[in-house]
C-alpha cells in the first residue's frame, strides 16, 4: 500500500513538473519574471491556478488564474513588440479541466469534437466563448495584448480566454489601448528588456448570469533594464467604467493595489526593480 502511495506522488510529480498547469512559475517558467521573482501572494485568489501558457509546445507567457471568478489575476511576460496581423481565433486551457487533457492551449471546437469534451465540463473550468456574447458596454480586454509580440505563434498564444478579462468597451479601445500602444513604445525606447505585470481587480459584479467576474480595475506595470546596472519602472491603473488612464510609480501601483485587495503588502517585482 506504502508502495502504491509513493508510486502515485512520483507520477504526479513528474506530471506536474512538465505540464502547463503547474505548482508554481519559479521552478517551471521563470523567465517571465524579472529575476526569476513573480509578484508575492498578496494577490493569490481562494483557488488559484499557476499557468504557463503553452502553445505549440513552447511557453510564451505566465498566467495567475482565478478558478472561482473565471478571469485572471495578472499576466506576465517579456515586452518583444513587432508587426503583424491580430488573430481571430480563441483557444483555451484544456489543463484546466485535468491532467489526462492536452498540455497545450487548443480551440473550443477541437476539444468537444476531438477529446469528448463536453461544453459543460469545459465551462466549470474556465470561461468560455459563450460567455462573452451579447454584452453590453463590454467587450474581450486582454490583459497581455497580441500587439506586445512579435510573431505569430506568440501573437495566437495571447488569445486564450484565461488571458481574458469583461472590459469597458470605450477604455479598451480608447485611454488603455493608447497606454499599451503609445505610452509603452515611448517608455521602452532604452530598454534591454522589459517586464510586464498586467493584472485585475475582482469586483462586484458579474457576466454569463452570474458566473465571470468584472473586475472593477485594470493595472498594468512593468520593469525595464536599461543596463547591468541601471533599471527603471513604471504603472498605469484604470477604473473599468471609465475611459482612463492614471500614471503611477511602481510603488504607488503597490500600494494601492494592497488597499484594494486589503490583504498584506504587494509586491509585483524583484526589490531591485525601483519603487519611485
Amino acid at each position: 500500500m506504502l508502495l502504491l502511495l509513493l508510486l502515485q506522488i512520483s507520477a504526479s510529480c513528474l506530471w506536474l513538473g512538465r505540464s502547463e498547469v503547474v505548482t508554481s512559475f519559479e521552478s517551471s517558467c521563470p523567465q517571465f519574471f524579472f529575476r526569476g521573482t513573480p509578484p508575492n501572494e498578496a494577490l493569490e485568489p481562494e483557488s488559484p491556478a499557476w499557468i504557463c501558457q503553452r502553445y505549440k509546445n513552447q511557453y510564451y507567457f505566465a498566467t495567475l488564474y482565478d478558478r472561482k471568478r473565471y478571469i485572471p489575476v495578472y499576466s506576465a511576460y517579456l515586452y518583444e513588440p513587432g508587426s503583424g496581423t491580430r488573430p481571430k481565433t480563441w483557444l483555451v486551457e484544456p489543463q484546466l479541466m485535468g491532467p489526462t487533457y492536452p498540455k497545450t492551449m487548443e480551440r473550443e471546437w477541437t476539444l468537444l469534437n476531438n477529446f469528448n469534451v463536453s461544453l459543460e465540463k469545459l465551462s466549470k473550468s474556465q470561461a468560455v466563448l459563450q460567455d462573452y456574447k451579447n454584452l453590453t458596454g463590454l467587450n474581450r480586454g486582454h490583459l497581455n495584448p497580441s500587439g506586445h509580440h512579435s510573431d505569430s505563434s506568440s501573437r495566437m498564444a495571447t488569445f486564450t480566454l484565461t488571458n481574458i478579462v469583461p472590459q469597458n468597451e470605450k477604455l479598451n479601445g480608447g485611454a488603455w489601448n493608447n497606454y499599451e500602444q503609445q505610452t509603452m513604445i515611448r517608455s521602452t525606447q532604452d530598454c534591454k528588456t522589459t517586464y510586464v505585470v498586467v493584472g485585475a481587480v475582482p469586483g462586484n459584479n458579474y457576466i454569463a448570469k452570474g458566473k465571470v467576474n468584472k473586475p472593477s480595475h485594470i493595472w498594468s506595470s512593468a520593469c525595464c533594464v536599461v543596463d547591468n546596472n541601471h533599471r527603471k519602472t513604471w504603472a498605469v491603473i484604470a477604473e473599468n467604467d471609465k475611459n482612463e488612464v492614471q500614471l503611477l510609480t511602481l510603488g504607488e501601483l503597490e500600494d494601492v493595489l494592497t488597499r484594494l485587495y486589503g490583504r498584506n503588502q504587494v509586491s509585483l517585482f524583484d526589490r531591485d526593480c525601483p519603487r519611485e
